[in-house]
């Protein structure tokens, strides 16, 4: 169906969502798949093992979720925020919202905060741009209930990490034992395209 639709001149482009490379390369003989969207930030990583890579290699754009984590990776979350979480609000199920995932999440976030103070920024923002950083990621989209969250990440659309950020950063990973998966891109982006900064989104 939507093969027909871009033949037709009514789609511009297909993208996928939460493909593996199993999945890209099975879609391939179908159709060229644009762009990729896999969850992605500094807690859930495994994406950056393979699936970004492949995309960088075969010009399909990513274009992840979730980079802050549902709001672990923000300047103001807390245990104490979880434990007043709504009842049908599915955060307090997930692995990364319990003990001891939690903990050791929340201090990866706090290992941010020298890094955002160098930068006059927020966590926030350091967050999306450590994202932004690895090649292949062609844009972000940013989670905001109010204008007030947005000015809280909007600054990572300029921001670049040095190598000595994303070194920091790597360590803290480690140190932390927070999530899975590579803990620093192989090179440093320059600045984020106009192309990056147009694709984040806010919903």
């Amino acid at each position: 169906m939507m093969v027909q639709l871009h033949e037709e001149g009514k789609v511009g482009a297909i993208g996928v969502s939460n493909f593996d490379v199993s999945l890209l390369r099975k879609f391939e003989p179908i159709h060229h798949a644009d762009s990729l969207q896999p969850p992605f930030s500094l807690i859930r990583r495994e994406h950056a093992a393979a699936e970004i890579p492949w995309c960088n290699a075969n010009r399909t754009g990513v274009i992840c979720y979730s980079p802050m984590q549902s709001g672990i990776l923000t300047d103001s979350f807390s245990t104490e925020r979880v434990r007043k979480m709504a009842p049908d609000d599915w955060r307090p199920k997930s692995a990364n919202f319990q003990t001891p995932n939690l903990e050791r999440n929340i201090k990866l976030r706090d290992s941010l905060k020298p890094i955002a103070a160098r930068h006059g920024t927020t966590v926030s923002s350091i967050a999306v741009a450590w994202t932004l950083a690895w090649p292949g990621v062609t844009g972000a989209i940013v989670g905001a209930r109010s204008p007030a969250q947005v000015d809280g990440w909007i600054a990572a659309a300029k921001l670049t990490l040095t190598a000595g950020d994303l070194d920091e950063i790597a360590a803290a990973i480690e140190r932390t034992g927070s999530g899975q998966g590579p803990t620093r891109p192989a090179s440093v982006r320059t600045a984020p395209s106009e192309a990056t900064r147009a694709s984040m989104e806010a919903r």
